[in-house]
């Protein structure tokens, strides 16, 4: 059974699907629709009132949210679905936690290799601000918080939706697209959508879905996006932080610089070129193989000898 087929191991009338899926996504929902209807003087005030906020503070009320929803999420996959959280996320017979500590390391080795190559090259916007004690206690708030938020996202969008969506377009396409471009859209309250631009940061936001969705569907399991996203977040919240930033904290390096993206270098590039890279190193690590059928197969219900609904 490939990673799409697990969600066929519970029950999966579209009832449960529709409330799992409202009572967990209903953060996103809410922010998207605060976005949508808001007046942008309401957003700027908001956002004035968070900088007011001491940065852990901010960053903990930011983040605990996502420790109840994943919580829910298992319970509602568990007792409604009557199904195990581990075909939520993988295929395999065990979590590979080898899979998350390599491709953990694979992103933070490129963000610090490439921010220090920028660093060394023009620092004049880079404003070097380590405080031991308050890095320390960042640290520890972002290692236990963390690993919930980018959790609930990939077991919401990877996992959850891309495995039943899937069995109900009977295909692995759709749902790879439809939940990378969700990806996008459960992000665009973030504060840099404004100061960026709400297309510039789609793109990078779908992007990033996109390659997450494909490492996991390539790879029939979540460990390898769950390893990404983390080390991606955590080095957000450690290395380098600004002031109209999703996420302002005590971090290492603080950027005064305009709140611009090159669509080129910091947008195409890493969509276009980074991304694929990666994933071909993961190919060639994992033996990757049939990429037309797992990424744009049939989805369809394996024999019942094969399986059990409660594990």
């Amino acid at each position: 059974m490939n990673y799409i087929q697990q969600a066929y191991k519970g029950q999966r009338e579209l009832w449960m699907f529709l409330l799992t899926t409202t009572l967990v996504a209903g953060i996103f929902i809410a922010n998207f629709v605060f976005y949508l209807f808001s007046d942008p003087g309401d957003l700027d005030a908001a956002m004035d009132m968070m900088r007011n906020w001491p940065p852990n503070v901010s960053l903990i009320v930011n983040l605990i949210p996502f420790v109840f929803l994943l919580g829910l999420l298992f319970i509602l996959v568990k007792f409604i679905h009557q199904r195990s959280v581990l075909s939520l996320t993988t295929a395999r017979s065990k979590v590979d936690f080898k899979r998350i500590l390599f491709s953990f390391l694979m992103i933070c080795t490129f963000t610090l290799v490439t921010f220090f190559i920028g660093y060394s090259i023009d620092s004049s916007e880079i404003v070097y601000q380590f405080n031991p004690s308050k890095f320390a206690i960042l640290f520890l708030i972002s290692i236990i918080l963390f690993p919930f938020q980018i959790g609930l996202e990939e077991y919401l969008f990877r996992g959850y939706l891309m495995q039943h969506i899937g069995i109900l377009v009977k295909n692995k396409w759709f749902p790879l697209i439809f939940t990378s471009v969700l990806f996008g859209i459960a992000h665009s309250a973030n504060p840099e959508v404004g100061a960026i631009g709400f297309w510039k940061m789609m793109i990078f936001y779908v992007g990033t879905g996109l390659l997450l969705g494909i490492m996991t569907l390539m790879d029939d399991g979540l460990e390898l996006a769950l390893g990404f996203h983390l080390g991606n977040n955590l080095l957000a919240s450690l290395l380098v932080t600004a002031d109209w930033t999703a996420l302002q904290t005590d971090a290492i390096f603080k950027s005064t610089a305009d709140p611009s993206m090159s669509m080129t270098s910091e947008i195409l590039l890493p969509v276009l070129i980074v991304y694929p890279i990666m994933l071909l190193i993961l190919s060639k690590r994992y033996g990757w193989k049939n990429w037309k059928d797992r990424l744009f197969g049939k989805v369809e219900e394996p024999p019942k000898e094969d399986y059990k609904i409660i594990e």
